[in-house]
């Protein structure tokens, strides 16, 4: 079975920083995808973050040249540093990853994994 757990969530003044990590475990074969995204209080899931095959990278418009995702692949882990925060950065952000991972018997399958959100709020 495989958990994806986030940390670094928090309070922050608007212009501040935070850093998010998310962290894989169990029999994960290798991870192809690993995304942030967030949900605000009555708003749908957005994507905020992907990086792919690599370190190729993708950033909604309402972040980009503040946030930055980088991953750690060999210890399966994905970051995601925020700066320059905004009021409306304010929400629970999910870490998803997909990949593969090892079964009973000897197969192999395909998994979405999210974790259990970490709350972010941007206030003064």
């Amino acid at each position: 079975q495989v958990q994806v757990v986030e940390s670094g969530g928090g309070l922050v003044q608007p212009g501040g920083s935070l850093r998010l990590s998310c962290a894989a475990s169990g029999s994960i074969v290798n991870i192809n995808y690993m995304a942030w995204y967030r949900q605000a209080p009555g708003k749908e899931r957005e994507l905020v973050a992907k990086i792919i095959s690599g370190d190729n990278t993708n950033y909604a418009d309402s972040v980009k040249g503040r946030f930055t995702i980088s991953k750690d692949s060999a210890r399966r882990r994905v970051y995601l540093q925020m700066n320059s925060l905004k009021p409306e950065d304010t929400a629970v952000y999910y870490c998803n990853m997909f990949g593969w991972a090892n079964q009973p018997l000897g197969r192999v399958t395909s998994g979405d994994w999210w974790g259990q959100g970490t709350q972010v709020t941007v206030s003064s």
